[in-house]
């Protein structure tokens, strides 16, 4: 008993760290896009805003509640952040496929915030 509390207790703290981690990455990306870092923490309003970030406009949000065309923005929203960091369509499948691996990338390396490519 005491052995699967305890497991349980080191996997509810590496959660915690990983989702840690990932709030401080998109807390980067925002912040390099120039908008408040902590909308990352707010959950639709982080969506907007990365949504803005990729240069669409902010009515897309309410558009990615209907299914299956959620999918299909999802990968265009994701390809316009990419680019509006000088990154290519390569980097547009890392963030559809690894995006916890990927976002972390733009937040915490090189990458410079460029005006959107799509207006």
């Amino acid at each position: 008993m005491l052995a699967s509390t305890s497991g349980a207790l080191v996997a509810l703290v590496v959660y915690l760290a990983v989702v840690a981690f990932e709030i401080s990455a998109l807390w980067k990306v925002f912040h390099k896009a120039g908008r408040p870092g902590w909308a990352a923490i707010v959950p639709v309003y982080n969506t907007y805003l990365l949504v803005k970030i990729s240069g669409h406009s902010g009515w897309w949000v309410l558009l990615l509640l209907v299914p299956l065309l959620n999918l299909v923005l999802v990968v265009v929203v994701l390809h316009g952040l990419a680019r509006s960091f000088g990154k290519g369509a390569g980097f547009t499948v890392g963030l559809v496929l690894l995006s916890p691996v990927f976002v972390p990338v733009l937040g915490f390396g090189p990458a410079r915030y460029t005006r959107p490519a799509i207006r």
